[in-house]
């Protein structure tokens, strides 16, 4: 027997999110039942409620950040108990039998993973996301938060916190390395945080200069504005790896040329147009032009036990679920430092 809950859904593209109920399935052996305390509110729950990324299922509940306690589990879970404090990321299910989900990256499914939000299951029923009061997981896909970070602020990093983390942790951020990080927003503070906890070198890369303060605070050690045209000869050659947080058409090529030899500039925002480079930019350092995509339930977990030892939490802006349009306009003006977290507990109240 399935469960009703309260959400807020994006009843069609580009309408304002309102209240509305939703059934959570009844849970399976394997399934876990959360009470959602936080939902980050993510930009790409925008994107999606907009269809600014193809076509999407409507109605529609976004959030693929959330943290919160554990209220029953399936007959065949050992894994999690009652009362445990937990969190969901971007996917909730993939097919657990290709080569990539046998190496714990179940984000590249051969299937297809099955997103949080916007996404059907194996089961062909539509998936409805954490701006909710519920949310009932397959157990392989919930991980533990840890004792020492708030499950507001640990919200956000099931996926600002994972998808920085785990590019930063691939090219080998850490002690002796130079980081450059573009953009200081939702994503970009918490790969300021995290690289700055790794042992590496932080440079914040910004059109101004007017979050220099936040960027110093959050552990970079020096902070440039890239609509200064010096900056570009003052850091060239500088850095081991550039993090691409922002989802805008930059100038590629003058990017590049901030890397050492064999360095790796590593894109993790999602522009709607392409990019553009020339390939000398790489072919005369040895350099790299990647991409990342979160990381598997295994990496998200270690991101999670990295960020406690470390005592690292997302910057939020706590809202009620009637703040959330506001937010959402907030979100597409840069009006957020860094991350809007739903107070789940007023969904439906």
């Amino acid at each position: 027997m399935s469960t009703t809950t309260h959400a807020i859904a994006a009843p069609a593209p580009g309408a304002p999110l309102a209240p509305t109920t939703i059934e959570r399935r009844d849970l399976r052996p394997d399934d876990v039942l959360i009470d959602i305390a936080y939902a980050g509110i993510c930009h790409s729950d925008i994107h999606q409620a907009k269809e600014d990324w193809g076509q999407a299922i409507f109605p529609m509940v976004p959030g693929h950040e959330i943290a919160g306690v554990v209220a029953a589990v399936g007959s065949d879970v050992t894994k999690y108990q009652v009362g445990d404090r937990v969190g969901v990321g971007c996917m909730v299910d993939s097919c657990g039998e290709c080569e990539y989900c046998l190496a714990g990256t179940e984000q590249f499914c051969v299937k297809g993973n099955v997103q949080t939000y916007n996404g059907v299951g194996f089961d062909g029923e539509n998936t409805y996301g954490g701006y909710s009061n519920q949310i009932v997981v397959k157990d392989a896909f919930v991980c533990r938060i840890p004792e020492g970070i708030d499950l507001d602020v640990a919200a956000p990093l099931l996926c600002a916190g994972i998808t920085t983390y785990s590019p930063l942790h691939h090219w080998g951020a850490g002690p002796g390395k130079k980081v450059a990080v573009i953009g200081l927003g939702g994503l970009g503070h918490m790969g300021v945080k995290i690289a700055a906890a790794m042992g590496a070198e932080v440079t914040v890369l910004s059109q101004s200069l007017k979050k220099q303060e936040d960027g110093l605070k959050l552990g970079a050690s020096e902070y440039y504005a890239t609509s200064d045209e010096s900056t570009f000869d003052v850091l060239k050659g500088k850095f081991d790896v550039i993090l691409n947080t922002v989802s805008a058409k930059l100038p590629i090529d003058a990017y590049l040329s901030l890397l050492k030899v064999g360095g790796a500039m590593v894109n993790v925002g999602a522009p709607g147009e392409p990019l553009n480079y020339n390939a000398f930019s790489l072919l005369g350092g040895n350099k790299v032009l990647a991409g990342s995509m979160i990381g598997g339930i295994a990496e998200t977990q270690e991101m999670l036990d990295f960020c406690a030892k470390h005592g690292i939490g997302a910057e939020i802006e706590t809202i009620p679920a009637d703040k959330v349009n506001e937010a959402y306009e907030r979100v597409e003006n840069s009006d957020v430092r860094y991350r809007f977290v739903i107070d789940a507990s007023t969904i439906g109240a």
